[in-house]
């Protein structure tokens, strides 16, 4: 008998922009159990996007995300004795969690800097549609395009 699904979590918004995507945001920023280090990062990485922007942080960081989220990507296929690379479109849900992973992931690789400046650094680029996050979007876009010819082993 099958298990049933898991019920979908609800994020409550986090405390200054009231946002349940940031929530998660902090989450994912968070290591050992430290949200209160990861919170005074995400929020000095916002002011400071505010000084060099001159624009919204919201905005700016919600930009980051559009860009940053992939549209599709590659699952494994076992078939016939074979493994194929089947593109599949991502789920609102998981565009979400690979964005952040990839910021964060793109964060943490630099080096030299507190982590808030990286953090703000990277969704800056990233809102320009450049940077390490956005380089990982496009390398996933070319690799789900390269094996297009396997989309009919998805369902």
């Amino acid at each position: 008998m099958r298990k049933k699904h898991r019920e979908k979590r609800t994020f409550e918004g986090d405390l200054i922009y009231n946002r349940p995507e940031y929530t998660r945001f902090i989450n994912y920023l968070m290591q050992r159990g430290q949200k209160a280090t990861a919170e005074k990062n995400f929020y000095k990485a916002m002011e400071i996007i505010k000084q060099k922007t001159k624009k919204d942080p919201m905005e700016v960081f919600d930009a980051a995300l559009k860009n940053v989220a992939p549209i599709v990507e590659v699952k494994s296929r076992r078939i016939g004795g074979a493994n194929y690379q089947v593109p599949q479109e991502v789920k609102p849900d998981r565009q979400l969690t690979l964005a952040c992973r990839w910021i964060i992931q793109a964060v943490r690789s630099r080096r030299g800097k507190p982590t808030y400046e990286k953090l703000a650094e990277e969704i800056i680029a990233a809102s320009n549609n450049e940077g390490a996050a956005v380089k990982k979007k496009l390398d996933t876009h070319r690799i789900a395009e390269a094996n297009r010819a396997f989309a009919h082993f998805s369902w």
